[in-house]
């Protein structure tokens, strides 16, 4: 079994080194990735109607979908972000250090800043802006409160870091 990796209209992925892909991950299109990222089993990316930018050190846990919309919105996600397993991540930004949690979905034009954590199940409303170094919580999400420094070592690099092990055990 092999991952889905596809070119749209003559623009195939790029890869950068040291990535594992799962044998059922789909990438297609206009997708660009940074070295040491991991895309899980039934995870999406799919830069078919606009392009997808991602980061070093980047994992896109099991059945999140990383999608844009046609003509307005692409997807940019920064370095050192761990994507939660069922999240949707949706022509948005997301900036570097951050967690979004299992099931969240980050809605178009929305920024997610640097050093953040959106709580599972959160949904960031088109257009929110979330600051740096915040926790955001609930439908719509709302910022719960500011985030340590313990909480960005302890879960933000703790889960990139873990993520950036597990993918060393299928290579």
């Amino acid at each position: 079994m092999m991952p889905v990796i596809l070119p749209v209209k003559g623009i195939q992925p790029e890869f950068g080194n040291n990535c594992f892909i799962a044998p059922n991950a789909t990438i297609v299109g206009d997708v660009t990735m940074g070295n040491d990222c991991s895309i899980w089993f039934n995870a999406v990316v799919r830069g078919d109607v606009n392009s997808i930018r991602i980061g070093n050190k980047v994992n896109i846990q099991d059945g999140a979908v990383i999608h844009c919309t046609y003509e307005k919105t692409k997807a940019i996600i920064g370095n050192n972000v761990s994507i939660g397993h069922n999240a949707i991540v949706h022509g948005c930004t997301v900036d570097d250090n951050v967690l979004i949690g299992m099931g969240a979905i980050v809605m178009d034009n929305a920024r997610i800043g640097s050093n953040s954590i959106i709580a599972a199940g959160a949904v960031v409303l088109e257009g929110t802006q979330v600051e740096a170094g915040t926790i955001y919580a609930g439908v719509p999400a709302k910022k719960v409160k500011d985030i340590s420094q313990e909480l960005i070592s302890g879960e933000i690099d703790r889960i990139a870091n873990n993520y950036l092990m597990y993918s060393s055990w299928f290579k």
